[in-house]
């Protein structure tokens, strides 16, 4: 523990991404929680950004605004049944603001967290009031034991003294974030509508449309096919890897070595230590979305169809990614013949 400061910031960085990611995994399938791959997944994106892990008072700070906009959730379910054009203006309104906070604001967890909510518990309460609030404690859950899983393994690699304090991203200029939340509110709300007309068939899209607004609130058009394509397709590819190498000693002390394996494998390429032509968020959305197919399939495994289900997400995700990308360059083709008309006037 002493010797920590002597390995260089990149490689705890690395460990703790990692680490976080296992513990994490670890106490939820000891504890046998509700939807347990929401430990790893929400520890993955709150552990990307190089920071301390939130002291006591941010933490209830952070569980009361997030039980407050699950509670909405569960109200607007009943708005969706019987009024539905409004709870969808209402869902949309949420998005954007949510999104808001994290490109304008420079929250990208608590941005993350509150997409998810507005829109996986609405969909969940269309099925059955009892279903919405059992992924709202899986949520909220899945929270708690992530931060716990930080605080138990950043003492062992923490941040620089300075790094540590410096470490705040910069929030983008207004205009040009209230275009990134439209943007990404325009990529999130149709999946969410596809699983709103058949949540049970299609609840697992709308965690992917939620990550895929967030990734694609930060890229250009440019950049938006490699980055959005090539990571869901990537993520399949070590979703693939991660289940074959889970079925060759089904254990749960083999799935937190592997969990802990694939997230410094990710966290080498986020924080520079191996080198990498993509940027962190690419390989981000790889790991979340690996975790989004693997967590489901172990749950399958106890009596249904693994890979059938497996190839049937995958298939949605891609859908939905390839949507994504025709969004932003529809947009930003827009967007640039405003521009042009304008300064032509």
């Amino acid at each position: 523990m002493h010797a920590t400061p002597l390995m260089p910031l990149p490689a705890r960085r690395t460990f703790r991404l990692g680490a976080v990611a296992a513990v994490a995994l670890a106490l939820a399938y000891g504890f046998a929680l509700p939807l347990p791959f929401f430990a790893p997944l929400l520890a993955l994106i709150m552990t990307a950004t190089p920071s301390p892990p939130m002291r006591t008072k941010q933490l209830l700070g952070l569980l009361v605004v997030v039980t407050i906009t699950l509670g909405v959730g569960l109200v607007m379910a009943p708005m969706l049944r019987y009024y539905p054009l409004t709870g969808v203006m209402l869902v949309a309104v949420g998005v954007f603001v949510s999104t808001y906070l994290g490109v304008g604001k420079g929250k990208a967890a608590v941005s993350t967290l509150l997409t998810i909510g507005l829109t996986m518990i609405p969909a969940a309460g269309l099925m059955a009031h009892t279903v919405a609030v059992s992924v709202v404690q899986a949520l909220l859950i899945g929270l708690g034991v992530a931060i716990v899983a930080q605080w138990l393994v950043y003492p062992w690699f923490p941040e620089d003294p300075i790094g540590a304090r410096a470490a705040k991203p910069t929030p983008d200029d207004s205009r040009e974030s209230l275009w990134l939340a439209l943007r990404t509110m325009v990529i999130v709300m149709p999946p969410v509508l596809l699983a709103f007309v058949n949540p049970s068939a299609y609840m697992a899209i709308i965690m992917k449309a939620a990550l895929l607004g967030q990734q694609g609130g930060r890229v250009s058009a440019v950049m938006a096919g490699q980055q959005l394509i090539g990571s869901t397709l990537l993520a399949g590819v070590y979703a693939f890897a991660f289940w074959f190498g889970l079925t060759l000693w089904p254990s749960l002390w083999m799935f937190v070595l592997w969990m802990l394996l694939f997230g410094m494998h990710f966290g080498r390429r986020m924080y520079g230590v191996a080198r990498s032509r993509q940027p962190p968020s690419f390989w981000l959305n790889v790991g979340t979305t690996m975790l989004i197919l693997i967590g489901p399939a172990v749950e399958d495994s106890s009596g249904g169809d693994v890979y059938t289900a497996f190839v049937q997400r995958f298939v949605l995700f891609v859908l939905v990614t390839l949507y994504a990308w025709g969004a932003i360059l529809v947009l930003e083709w827009l967007r640039a013949r405003r521009v042009q008309r304008t300064s032509a006037a």
